[in-house]
């Protein structure tokens, strides 16, 4: 068994050819988490969505979990998965966990992630996605899709709350994480809703 006191990942960065190429903070605020949680993440099947430098992903892989990332499927050739694009591979993936660093920064592709988000979590029962982001535009945007897509966020944390000041004192901006599932609640309500009208 591997020890998972400490260990270190070496990811060469590039800004000459696309922005996916460089560790954001909010990736490596993201790994911080998991790595913190890491008795949560052992044994558990985990997927990364728009990994870039995989760093979550890799830290997740080297505590125990069983890692899939995917990006863009045309700059991915491990799984390739585009966001709202209904491909094979989708369907054969059961996460428990959902990695997201930093992927909620371009508001025209907010609605395929969080279409893709919800059917990894009805695909999966009882799991979760985990993302960190910049809270540029307020967190309104995000409950917005949420209830649009029938989500709920369990927790939101100013994402330098957990980390320690060593390792956040080289990161700037206003980084939040959130751990979304789908809100069975509403989704109790709709069926009912349904079951209703097709009574009538």
């Amino acid at each position: 068994s591997e020890s998972t006191d400490a260990f270190s990942i070496t990811i060469i960065e590039s800004m000459k050819e696309d922005y996916g190429l460089f560790v954001w903070p909010c990736s490596i605020v993201l790994a911080e988490y998991v790595w913190q949680q890491r008795s949560r993440f052992s044994g558990v099947s985990v997927v990364e969505l728009g990994a870039g430098t995989s760093l979550p992903g890799l830290v997740a892989a080297k505590v125990g979990s069983d890692v899939t990332l995917t990006d863009d499927s045309d700059r991915l050739e491990v799984l390739g998965l585009t966001w709202g694009v209904w491909d094979a591979p989708i369907f054969s993936l059961h996460p428990r966990i959902i990695l997201g660093a930093d992927v909620l920064y371009d508001t025209s592709a907010f609605d395929d992630l969080f279409a893709t988000v919800t059917f990894l979590l009805q695909n999966s029962p009882r799991s979760v996605f985990i993302t960190t982001y910049h809270n540029r535009s307020g967190h309104h945007l995000i409950e917005f899709l949420m209830v649009k897509w029938g989500l709920k966020c369990i927790k939101l944390l100013d994402g330098f709350s957990f980390m320690p000041s060593y390792k956040a004192s080289g990161l700037s901006g206003n980084i939040q994480l959130a751990e979304i599932v789908l809100n069975n609640d509403q989704a109790e309500v709709t069926d009912t809703i349904n079951l209703q009208r097709e009574g009538d």
